[in-house]
């Protein structure tokens, strides 16, 4: 998607302007945005949106934005639009928030201190009410990784280069001097040695390698055009699966729910039928048009 990114602003303006015009602040443009992803990663033009007959898994933030569920933006919502994305759901009436239980901060933060370790931060028990997924992720990565946060942006996201030496604050006084030296040969276990300085004192670490792989397995596509063949919409990771193999659904019903890019998209049966077989489960890395439910005939 980094390599389609002027498409992405294009569409972006389109989508925006499909849309209605809408104030756009958070979370209103990331609703935007995630339609844009998703319009840039399946081809689709405004006019496939408006006019298509193509049965389209809208990403769920664009379907709660048409539920109402950030509230009514000026104007109304384009009401054609509004009919294709909603499917047949009612939006809803009156404040979004209206009907939301009272938030419980002393049951948060009691189960918070069991995830975390330790007693959360006001900081910890607000992010959670606001951003519960995200949270969530965030703590489990912290968890794993420690925090990351004083890595330099480019080694985050890229890693570092042989000979390339950075510096880390990891507190007040304390600054360590990172060299990477070179990678060795993979083990049979799929795992190779790493070996860099830490202050000028070589070291060594066991790490696995994730490109190695001992058996290429290629995801099963669907076949377009086939009803009992879902596929999945866009490049993403499957978050929840909502059907099991030998259960009767009816049309609208979840099947399963992807995320990418912080944007997530729910699947939805656009026909009635029994599932004959699940192909993901949570945490299945699928591509898009890969096979995720199959229906009996």
């Amino acid at each position: 998607m980094e390599a389609r990114w002027p498409e992405v602003c294009q569409v972006y303006a389109e989508v925006n302007r499909l849309f209605g015009d809408i104030v756009k602040v958070t979370p209103t443009s990331k609703v935007v945005g995630d339609m844009a992803l998703f319009m840039v990663a399946n081809n689709l033009i405004p006019k496939d949106i408006t006019e298509g007959d193509r049965e389209l898994s809208f990403p769920e933030s664009v379907v709660e934005f048409f539920e109402g569920k950030l509230g009514q933006p000026v104007g109304g919502f384009p009401k054609e639009l509004q009919r294709r994305v909603l499917k047949g759901r009612k939006p809803l009436k009156g404040r979004p928030g209206a009907t939301l239980p009272p938030a419980d901060f002393d049951a948060a933060r009691e189960k918070l201190a069991k995830t975390l370790g330790k007693p959360p931060s006001d900081r910890d028990l607000v992010t959670h009410f606001l951003y519960p997924r995200v949270a969530a992720d965030f703590h489990t990565h912290q968890l794993k990784y420690s925090d990351t946060s004083v890595l330099p942006t480019n080694v985050f996201f890229y890693g570092m280069d042989p000979g390339e030496e950075i510096s880390v604050d990891i507190e007040e006084g304390k600054t360590l001097i990172i060299k990477f030296l070179t990678v060795g040969d993979p083990h049979r276990d799929g795992r190779r040695l790493v070996f860099f300085e830490l202050n000028g004192q070589p070291r060594e670490v066991l790490v696995v390698d994730n490109s190695l792989v001992n058996d290429v397995r290629t995801h099963p596509k669907a076949e377009i055009g086939n009803p009992l063949q879902i596929a999945a919409p866009m490049p993403g990771l499957v978050v929840r699966v909502n059907v099991a193999p030998g259960e009767q659904v009816g049309q609208g019903h979840k099947l399963a729910s992807l995320e990418a890019m912080k944007m997530e998209t729910t699947v939805y049966a656009d026909r009635a039928g029994r599932v004959a077989e699940v192909l993901v489960k949570a945490g299945t890395q699928v591509e898009a048009g890969d096979m995720l439910v199959r229906f009996e005939e």
